[in-house]
């Protein structure tokens, strides 16, 4: 297994979390939060989505699908079209109603579409390439990319704890 192999199999497991959290649910359960400043589910998938299609963009010098597809209106969050989450307070969490899961998995499947190629595009020699001299050390395109996915993976795995526990409660299986 090569690099774009590795990633882009790194990138379909995020992908099918993301489906694996959000089948099932609906804008309640997608909206829950365990106690009043824990991350809903919704949000948790949202910024997951929105780190991995800001960085990945960045890294590959294009436009987002979160702007370039229009997905800014579909959510109508009111954050700038640039926000990802990052500092959210527990107001802002509170701020991300999804009322279609399906515009969710959507925008994850739109994003994961473009990581896959811009993954596909890259050789081993690019993974070495410095992308953001901002840090000590500087940020690497293949550093970047396994910041992405640590990220992804944690969110991911955080939103399926809450919808166990919320399974639980229900007592659904």
């Amino acid at each position: 297994m090569g690099s774009v192999e590795l990633l882009t199999d790194a990138f379909d497991r995020v992908q099918e979390l993301v489906h694996d959290v959000v089948d099932g649910l609906d804008a309640n359960a997608l909206a829950h939060r365990l106690d009043a400043d824990a991350n809903s589910i919704g949000w948790l998938v949202w910024h997951l989505t929105r780190v991995q299609d800001d960085h990945v963009a960045g890294a590959a010098g294009i436009e987002q699908r979160w702007t370039a597809d229009g997905w800014t209106d579909r959510f109508a969050l009111p954050f700038p079209p640039g926000d990802i989450g990052y500092g959210h307070s527990s107001a802002d969490v509170a701020a991300v109603v999804v009322s279609d899961p399906a515009v969710l998995v959507d925008y994850h499947d739109a994003v994961h579409a473009q990581t896959v190629d811009v993954i596909g595009r890259i050789t081993d020699p690019d993974l070495d390439v410095v992308i953001d001299d901002a840090w000590d050390p500087p940020v690497t395109l293949g550093v970047r990319l396994v910041s992405v996915i640590g990220d992804t993976m944690q969110h991911a795995g955080q939103a399926a704890f809450v919808k166990g526990v919320l399974l639980r409660r229900s007592n659904r299986p």
